[in-house]
């Protein structure tokens, strides 16, 4: 069944879309909920048209989307995350901390946009986050997760171990195993 997608459908296409889709699909999600319409002659006639004028915006948008790229390759983003033993995370590092720690740097990326593989990060270390600026441009943003210096385990001062010379003559410890009787006698 041929589609004409009125929303954008993740993992399916964009707004304006001519899609093939299985019948159950279209029938009874795409088209209920208003994100599709069916593939009609008179339909595609008018989709021929809106592309037609769109592509006079699109090539503005992509323009805009260029300059929000360049502007996103001098940032650099370290997000700062709690840590258990080593470089594992309490919890975990999403796309919304990524859009948060853009928000701050003044770049307003909705979090939807932003893609991360994997979905969550439970490591520290280097990572990308695949950025959609336009339905044609995405750009990889590489970004680090470090842990929290107040989650690092604070180092123990050690005690000294007492010298030989410091114990007063005559007493030494010895480790002694001593056995009970139980007077479990038969």
């Amino acid at each position: 069944m041929e589609v004409i997608l009125k929303k954008d459908v993740e993992n399916l296409g964009f707004q304006d879309d001519l899609v093939e889709v299985k019948n159950g699909y279209g029938r009874n999600y795409l088209i209920p909920q208003g994100y599709a319409i069916l593939a009609t002659s008179s339909a595609k006639k008018v989709l021929a048209e809106t592309l037609k004028q769109r592509a006079h915006r699109d090539a503005k948008l992509i323009e805009d989307a260029k300059k929000i790229a360049k502007a996103l390759e001098e940032v650099s983003i370290k997000i700062i995350s709690k840590t258990a033993d080593g470089s594992k995370l309490f919890g975990s590092v999403n796309n919304a901390n990524v859009a948060e720690a853009l928000e701050k740097q003044g770049h307003a990326i909705e979090k939807k946009f932003i893609r991360i593989d994997g979905n969550n990060i439970k490591r520290l270390g280097k990572y990308v986050a695949h950025v959609r600026l336009h339905r044609e441009l995405i750009f990889d943003l590489p970004f680090d997760v470090i842990p929290d210096p107040a989650s690092l385990p604070k180092k123990k001062k050690e005690a000294p171990a007492p010298k030989i010379e410091d114990t007063p003559e005559g007493e030494v410890e010895t480790a002694e195993a001593s056995v009970k009787d139980t007077g479990a006698e038969e």
